[in-house]
């Protein structure tokens, strides 16, 4: 796997503060909702509860309410004023509730979630094993998993672009959709489905993409990263390097986009352990009278 570190607290404060403009730049974050929204298709039961990791400013979660209005709906998301934007989709009719939370540290009780649903949001935690961990965690048996994250082609560019100019770590980096795959097997997730999708969105210049990125919230958030500011004749040797890359008078931009979905497992399903060997639980319930008298 990469050896990438991403820091949790920037991730928030990016995201914070673009609570108010991320709805100006999300058309690509709504294209790939509905692609999630097809694999909800595969979950037949109606759910009791739902939660939305990642929320963001709820636009996704208004539609899995609407999808299931009679469940329980949550939106969940570590930075708070994006959930404080998300009040603008709670419907009178159909609300949801909003908490803020991390992915690794859900604050669910066990196997109490019949779909976990998540769109572009995992591509900004590191610890993979604690992340399918707690999704395990809350999953009901057969509960769903269905989420989407960016793969390492994502904004290669960009990328390319600065290292032309030199070897410093300016654009953040994701992991390989087989790397996602492997950890959702070693959590212990049921028959996992991955998909690469690739986009390629254009802008009239480089500047029109990084301010995109700063308007989203997704910008550059690894430990390696540099800790000083740029100088401009390093920016502009990037912007420079950028526009050699024009074509047909537009800057690409591709975006590389893993899309899954997997089954909660049964109760006493061993999982695979970070330092070897396997683990398998069960409720008290289940062992009681199993002893011998």
């Amino acid at each position: 796997m990469s050896d990438f570190d991403i820091d949790r607290q920037l991730v928030r404060r990016h995201f914070g503060r673009a609570a108010r403009s991320y709805e100006q730049h999300d058309a690509l974050q709504r294209e790939v909702q509905q692609l999630l929204l097809e694999r909800l298709g595969f979950y037949l039961e109606p759910p009791e509860r739902v939660i939305d990791v990642g929320a963001g400013t709820g636009r996704g979660t208004a539609l899995l309410k609407k999808r299931w209005p009679k469940a329980q709906v949550l939106a969940l998301d570590l930075a708070l004023p994006m959930l404080q934007a998300a009040k603008s989709h709670v419907a009178w009719l159909k609300p949801f509730q909003r908490v803020c939370a991390e992915a690794t540290a859900l604050p669910l009780p066990d196997h109490s979630v019949d779909v976990l649903h998540s769109n572009l949001c995992f591509q900004w935690i590191d610890d993979l094993p604690a992340l399918f961990g707690e999704c395990v965690r809350v999953l009901k048996p057969g509960g769903l998993l269905v989420f989407s994250t960016f793969g390492p082609d994502t904004l290669r560019e960009l990328r390319a672009a600065w290292a032309a100019v030199d070897q410093q770590s300016h654009v953040s980096r994701f992991l390989d959709m087989h790397d996602v795959g492997d950890a959702m097997v070693s959590a212990g997730l049921r028959d996992p489905v991955l998909d690469v999708d690739r986009y390629t969105l254009t802008y009239s210049e480089p500047r029109a993409l990084l301010k995109e990125l700063q308007g989203l919230g997704a910008t550059h958030a690894d430990r390696a990263r540099e800790r000083h500011l740029t100088g401009k004749s390093h920016y502009r040797a990037m912007l420079a390097a950028y526009e050699q890359m024009r074509v047909d008078g537009r800057i690409p931009a591709t975006w590389e986009v893993v899309t899954a979905h997997a089954w909660g497992p049964p109760p006493g399903q061993s999982r695979r352990m970070s330092g070897g060997g396997e683990i398998a639980s069960f409720s008290v319930d289940s062992l009681r009278g199993s002893r011998r008298r």
